[in-house]
């Protein structure tokens, strides 16, 4: 297993040190009120865990801007009960208005997944499983890898956002009247440029 370099976490924490200051000077009363306000985020992203696709930088965001929660290839299943307690809790509690589900290229998972799927014989892990199902019920025929990787995750984006869909939280939400938008959005990680696929509503 890879390590990280001895210096590493020391940077960042210096790196923090130099951003608050950064922060501090723009806006001296930023960190206080955080601390004492409460959050009122609007969005709550769900997405990939890759470190290429951190929210608030691709987004130009700060602080208190998008609630989060990431996993392996942008999941959202009915028996995650993180994930579930999340949406629950940002929707519900939090009052977010859009749940923008977040997939990108060049996925580890979906990669992943789609090795899995070409070997009936080797079983993936418990938490990759529906997107082996997914990727074994779509034609990847005639396509180079790159385009068998994109189409898998398009496709996986337009499942987790059926999936978001159908959850009690979201469901329990329209039923009430409460117009929580769910967004399924690409990420490319070779133009750093977000893209919207779909859109769900009551309305």
């Amino acid at each position: 297993m890879s390590q990280l370099p001895l210096n590493a976490a020391d940077d960042l924490i210096n790196a923090n040190e130099n951003w608050a200051k950064s922060i501090i000077k723009v806006n001296p009363n930023f960190f206080k009120d955080s601390a004492t306000r409460p959050q009122t985020p609007k969005v709550l992203w769900i997405g990939c865990s890759d470190s290429r696709v951190p929210a608030a930088v691709v987004t130009a965001s700060i602080p208190g801007d998008i609630f989060t929660h990431t996993n392996i290839a942008n999941q959202f299943h009915s028996f995650d009960e993180n994930a579930n307690s999340v949406l629950a809790y940002a929707v519900d509690t939090v009052g977010v208005e859009h749940v923008v589900l977040v997939g990108h290229s060049v996925c580890g998972g979906v990669i992943a997944a789609i090795k899995a799927a070409a070997e009936p014989n080797q079983p993936p892990m418990r938490w990759l499983f529906p997107l082996v199902q997914l990727v074994r019920s779509l034609d990847l025929r005639g396509l180079s890898e790159s385009e068998a990787v994109d189409k898998v995750v398009a496709a996986n984006i337009f499942r987790q956002v059926d999936n978001l869909c159908k959850s009690k939280t979201i469901a329990a939400a329209w039923a009430a009247g409460n117009n929580v938008c769910v967004h399924g959005w690409v990420y490319d990680l070779a133009t750093g440029r977000l893209k919207e696929l779909v859109v769900r509503s009551q309305i």
